[in-house]
């Protein structure tokens, strides 16, 4: 046997395989942060995060608070400011390390919206609903500011809820209701804490034509609501996204958000497995004394804030995860 040649070809494969590992490393890189934008914002608002070696970020960090995100490309990714998070710099790891943002990301929540709220900021969810989802559903949620003086007569007027889809370039109507709702008053603390519900009392104006939540006389709950009409089915052709719109009325101590939620058909019933898809929701709607119109939509993408694959659906509302 000759030793030289044994000596030579030991040399050679652990200088293939010095060779090749060193490859590896210069492939996947330390991922590093660049820059983030916008540098502040209200927990549930998107920041866009760029920087280098992106591609393999298996989680993002605000503190050591885990964050939803969505890689865009190897140099920019789109992350959601967790509920609860705080001011605090901004970390992406992947299987190589990590990168921390050069300054911290400022959380500025709106001072009006109470602290148990989850989210402070509107968003809508980046991930598409299923090709198999045919159906959609508004919704909205009502509550009590019990930090103002008064908030026991605090109420929402409500004259109307429309829901559009764009189908093929067209604006179709799918529900059009006019002083009707129906929902329940869910867990405040934790929020949505449970889907047990207790039955949502409402008065009627016939005169107005308008329905009446009397949300400071359960201020301990979330008046969820969703349009009366029946679950409506998504007309077939190229789906752009859908509008919710409510005419309401809100008075001092009270405060409103509006959403809506992809379903697979019209009869599916909610539970466990995927019956939904939250599209996201609007920014909270504040007391006036004129009448207002609260809208979400998600034409044109996540102009609030994205969500994505760990953005379970109902995330905003803490209904159970699919």
């Amino acid at each position: 046997m000759n030793k030289g040649r044994i000596v030579n070809a030991t040399f050679f494969g652990e200088f293939l395989i010095s060779t090749v590992f060193a490859v590896l490393i210069v492939q996947v890189a330390r991922p590093e942060i660049l820059g983030i934008s916008p540098t502040s914002g209200p927990e549930g608002s998107r920041v866009v995060i760029t920087g280098k070696s992106l591609e393999n970020v298996s989680g993002v960090l605000f503190g050591r608070t885990d964050s939803a995100f969505t890689l865009i490309s190897p140099t920019e990714i789109i992350a959601f400011i967790p509920h609860k998070g705080i001011t605090s710099a901004i970390t992406v790891v992947s299987p190589v390390g990590r990168g921390l943002s050069p300054f911290a990301f400022v959380v500025t929540n709106d001072p009006r919206v109470p602290e148990e709220v989850s989210y402070k900021a509107g968003y809508v969810n980046l991930v598409r609903p299923p090709d198999d989802f045919k159906s959609a559903l508004l919704w909205g949620i009502a509550i009590a500011d019990t930090r103002i003086p008064g908030h026991e007569s605090a109420k929402i007027e409500i004259a109307s809820t429309q829901l559009t889809c764009r189908v093929d370039g067209k604006d179709v109507i799918l529900n059009d209701d006019i002083g009707a709702v129906r929902g329940g008053l869910y867990r405040r603390e934790p929020w949505f804490g449970i889907d047990q519900h207790d039955p949502m009392p409402v008065t009627h104006d016939a005169a107005n034509h308008t329905v009446v939540l009397p949300v400071g006389q359960r201020p301990d709950r979330v008046w969820h609501f969703w349009s009366p009409s029946p679950r409506a089915a998504i007309p077939s052709g190229s789906l752009e996204g859908c509008t919710v719109k409510a005419r309401v009325r809100i008075f001092p101590g009270a405060l409103l958000q509006m959403g809506m939620d992809y379903w697979r058909t019209p009869t599916v019933a909610y539970g466990l497995g995927g019956t939904n898809h939250e599209a996201g929701a609007s920014n909270w709607y504040f007391p006036s004394e004129q009448w207002q119109e609260a809208t979400f939509t998600d034409i044109g993408g996540p102009q609030f804030s994205p969500g994505n694959g760990k953005h379970d659906a109902g995330a905003a509302r803490g209904i159970w995860p699919w």
